[in-house]
């Protein structure tokens, strides 16, 4: 049972690894964003949405740099996904051929 312990801490951590990641590229695109608002070389947005306008802007910019910045991260995370699909597949099939078994 280790190797499988191990082998779910992998994927766990795969995921957790490129979602804080993610999350960290979102930051800094949501500090540099708001940094160009106040400095006034970015508009800022009409009467209140202000916010909401950096959160907009933060989440355009960040989304495609996250694409290119992370694709390591995301291939592994997306691999571990995989194997975790095939492996239940696995376990259904057996399932299924254990009661064809049971039912013949």
């Amino acid at each position: 049972m280790p190797a499988a312990d191990a082998a779910a801490e992998a994927r766990k951590s795969a995921t957790l690894r490129y979602t804080l990641m993610r999350f960290g590229v979102f930051a800094g695109c949501f500090l540099a964003v708001w940094g160009l608002v106040y400095a006034g070389v970015i508009p800022r947005g009409l009467g209140d949405s202000n916010l909401l306008w950096v959160l907009l802007l933060s989440l355009v910019v960040s989304a495609p740099l996250s694409f290119v910045l992370l694709r390591k991260q995301r291939d592994a995370m997306s691999q571990r996904i995989v194997e975790q699909v095939d492996t239940a597949k696995a376990r259904l099939e057996a399932n299924r051929s254990r009661e064809d078994s049971v039912t013949s």
